[in-house]
């Protein structure tokens, strides 16, 4: 097998989960994952852009944690979750995938706002990164291999 360092972008998003959620996927139960409605709309979101998670011979690619968001909403807040004035700690589904470096920014402005519009949140934590370096197969008769 022959790897080639490529570069990437990375794409994180927060996902609010119920505690049950956190709780069966914390204790190892993964289908919690695939029967909350929002994680698989979310996933369902993400199989309809072919260049998030293209690892060559392996599809939309992803890598997740389950953990905490807390935020204290300010007036003029209108919160899905909490009160305005108070903190409030949110069980949170973080997923990560990576994209091609050289994807044009009309495709990645295209998934960001889908993904902006189904975010149950007002304000939701989108992450995207500059180049990253990531491992990648380098395919015979392509020099430069799959980057992401």
């Amino acid at each position: 097998m022959s790897i080639q360092m490529k570069p990437a972008r990375k794409l994180r998003v927060h996902w609010p989960i119920s505690a049950e959620t956190f709780h069966r996927a914390a204790g190892g139960d993964l289908d919690a994952l695939s029967e909350d409605e929002g994680v698989a709309s979310l996933l369902k979101a993400v199989e309809q852009f072919q260049d998030l998670g293209d690892f060559g011979n392996y599809k939309h690619v992803f890598e997740s944690t389950v953990g905490f968001e807390g935020f204290t909403c300010a007036a003029g807040a209108t919160p899905t979750l909490g009160v305005v004035g108070e903190r409030t700690i949110s069980p949170t589904f973080v997923f990560t995938t990576y994209f091609d470096a050289m994807l044009p920014d009309d495709a990645v402005e295209g998934f960001m706002h889908q993904l902006a519009g189904i975010h149950p949140w007002e304000l939701p934590v989108i992450e995207l990164t500059g180049p990253v370096t990531i491992a990648a197969h380098a395919h015979a008769g392509s020099p430069e291999g799959k980057a992401a």
